[in-house]
This record gives C-alpha cells, sequence and structure tokens, in this order.
C-alpha cells in the first residue's frame, strides 16, 4: 500500500500581465522591509480551496471533482489595494480582489462543496477572501506597525481582467520556497 501524500490547492491561474503588473508594485512595496520573500513571478495565482495533504492515490478523483466549475462563466476581478494578512502578526503580504459579478465566489463555493463532499477539504471559517499572495512574511521579519496602509496596486483604478483557468496544483516544499506543478486543468467558459 503506497502511503505517500500530496501536498495540494485549487487556484485561478492569473493572465502574464496581470503577474507582471503585481510583481512590479510587489517589488517596490518590498523595496525597504527586511525578511519578507517574494513569491516567484510564475507562481502568482488566486487559491480557490487549498486541500493539504491528500494520499496520491486520491489525485485523480480529486481532480475529477474539480471538473464540477468545466464550463462556468470567465469571472472579471479588478485588482484592489494591498493587505497584510492576517491582519495580527502577518505572514503574507497580499493584493486584494474585487470579484465583479460574484462569479468567482460561485466558482469556489461549487469547488468547496464537490471537495467537502470528497473529504478532501476542510472549508475555512472566515468568508472567502479573493486575493494573490504576492510575498510571504520570514522569522524576524520587519514589518510596517499594525494597521499602516499597504498602498494602492493600481492607481488608476483599471487593472481589470478575466479568469478562465482553474488549476489542480501540487505544492513541493523546499527551502527556496514552494515550487507548484499543475496536475490538472479546468476551462471557464
Amino acid at each position: 500500500m503506497n502511503d505517500e501524500r500530496a501536498r495540494l490547492f485549487v487556484a485561478l491561474e492569473l493572465p502574464v500581465g496581470v503577474r507582471s503588473a503585481l510583481a512590479s508594485w510587489r517589488d517596490q512595496a518590498l523595496r525597504d522591509l527586511s525578511g519578507v520573500r517574494p513569491v516567484a513571478d510564475e507562481s502568482l495565482h488566486v487559491t480557490l480551496c487549498f486541500l493539504g495533504w491528500v494520499a496520491v492515490e486520491q489525485l485523480d478523483a480529486v481532480a475529477q471533482a474539480c471538473a464540477v466549475v468545466d464550463g462556468a462563466p470567465v469571472v472579471r476581478l479588478r485588482v484592489g489595494r494591498g493587505i497584510w494578512l492576517p491582519s495580527r502578526r502577518p505572514r503574507v503580504l497580499a493584493v486584494e480582489l474585487e470579484d465583479v459579478g460574484g462569479r468567482l465566489a460561485a466558482v469556489q463555493s461549487a469547488l468547496s462543496d464537490v471537495l467537502v463532499a470528497g473529504g478532501w477539504y476542510e472549508p475555512e471559517q472566515r468568508p472567502f477572501l479573493p486575493h494573490v499572495t504576492v510575498a510571504r512574511v520570514g522569522r524576524g521579519a520587519r514589518l510596517p506597525r499594525r494597521g499602516s496602509e499597504v498602498g494602492e496596486v493600481d492607481q488608476d483604478g483599471e487593472l481589470e481582467f478575466t479568469g478562465s483557468t482553474v488549476t489542480l496544483f501540487r505544492s513541493r516544499l523546499s527551502p527556496a520556497g514552494s515550487r507548484y506543478e499543475g496536475l490538472a486543468s479546468v476551462q471557464l467558459a
């Protein structure tokens, strides 16, 4: 019997131009901070459901379950402001996203329901907050005092985009940071 496990999450992939804009903003925001590690540009995404450790024998079943959103309408998102999460003792710097029309919330809810039913996911108690993690806070990091503004990412309020690919990722942990491997993707219509 194989007891190998994989660390999994389901995410909405971001267009290259959006990842580039977020990375540029992040680099500016981190300029005067120490102990905060940027997330690799190609790894920027919107986590919909973090499953954690799942037996590798279950990978196909999890991927099939994610097909519940196949053909769902594409989502429209607008880039918001930078925020520290959680607000007390932050572990990440993130960028809020506005879910224009509520379609991302519907996709996340459908995924959550099917993954809970399969026994692979335990939903968080707090409401879903669409965001992109752009940096991780290391031990001993020196952060701005609590409640300080990180700033608007999109000064003109025009960075709006559509998302159409939902992917089941495997996260491989290493001292240099996590590496994400796409296992299966579903296209929104």
